[in-house]
């Protein structure tokens, strides 16, 4: 065996002697912690809008492709017209018809009111008989009441061809608010009713929020307006913004965050939405799940 070196020798006697005088070891940093944290994704309030027909027919038209960005009303699909435009100038025709026959109908009481005047003044003067004013009088009232039938006639006419319309609207689908267009199931030619399920998915061009399930068991550390910090949960690489809750629900559920089937199970959670301080990167994703940090670090602490 090689004796060893005076250098190594030395140092391996320093090492001793410090270790028989009790030299304490250095702390361990210890890690910050938090009044609470808890699980999240990203999303905008409301979610995610999925949008169907509200009548059975066609597609003529699909005037979308999934990425673009829609504004509010803008048109995104359309159902072959043709049946609802054939109701509406049906609508149309009937209205038409129910406004000439009123208007028929005013000209005759005019003439009516008229005579019907003339004669009383004649029966007055002692120029005619009572018996021809009567008849007149009775003929200004039947017309009048004719007019009336004539006047809900046209409301009648007018109601049928606003429905018309109404439903001709609806073979239009259109954009709720300003969106990006996430997916498309339409195709121009396809049969589409109600049943058929969405055939867009939109997203809102809100700001993005996070949607935590906090513990039941930390519920009461948390409050509205406490600052909390969101960092992403996975990923090549890690990053945080500040943030603030905004809301705590008041309904304890399960979980739907937790990958694990048993604790899944088990854990009982409070929905609770934060509000980022400043507009996050646009590459955060509504769905990318998050870890949320409840309140300022402190450190040490209990660890929750």
């Amino acid at each position: 065996m090689k004796p060893l070196r005076p250098i190594l020798l030395v140092s391996l006697l320093l090492a001793a002697a410090g270790c028989s005088h009790g030299t304490p070891p250095t702390p361990a940093s210890v890690a910050p912690t938090y009044a609470a944290v808890a699980r999240g994704r990203i999303d905008v309030e409301g979610g995610l809008l999925k949008l169907d027909v509200a009548r059975e027919g066609t597609l003529s038209t699909v005037q979308v492709h999934e990425g673009d960005r829609v504004a509010k009303g803008q048109v995104l699909a359309t159902l072959d017209p043709e049946p609802a435009r054939l109701q509406l100038e049906a609508a149309d025709a009937a209205l038409a018809q129910a406004k000439a026959q009123r208007e028929l109908l005013d000209g005759k009481l005019e003439t009516a009111r008229v005579q019907a005047r003339r004669l009383a003044e004649a029966a007055r003067a002692g120029a005619g008989d009572g018996q021809s004013a009567d008849t007149a009088a009775a003929t200004v009232q039947s017309l009048q009441a004719e007019r009336a039938g004539a006047d809900a006639a046209v409301a009648m006419a007018t109601q049928k061809r606003d429905a018309a319309r109404y439903e001709l609207g609806l073979r239009t689908v259109r954009a709720p608010l300003a969106a990006e267009v996430v997916r498309v199931t339409a195709q121009a030619g396809a049969s589409v009713s109600p049943a058929s399920g969405a055939l867009f998915t939109l997203l809102p061009l809100t700001p993005p929020i996070v949607r935590a399930e906090l513990s039941e068991t930390y519920v009461d550390a948390v409050k509205v307006g406490m600052p909390a910090m969101v960092a992403t949960d996975g990923g090549a690489t890690d990053r945080s913004w500040p943030a603030h809750v905004l809301r705590i629900g008041r309904v304890v559920g399960p979980s739907t965050l937790e990958d694990d089937p048993q604790l899944r199970a088990n854990l009982r959670t409070v929905s609770c939405v934060l509000a980022f301080d400043q507009p996050p990167p646009d590459d955060v994703r509504v769905g990318q799940r998050v870890l949320v940090r409840f309140g300022k670090p402190s450190n040490p602490a209990k660890v929750h």
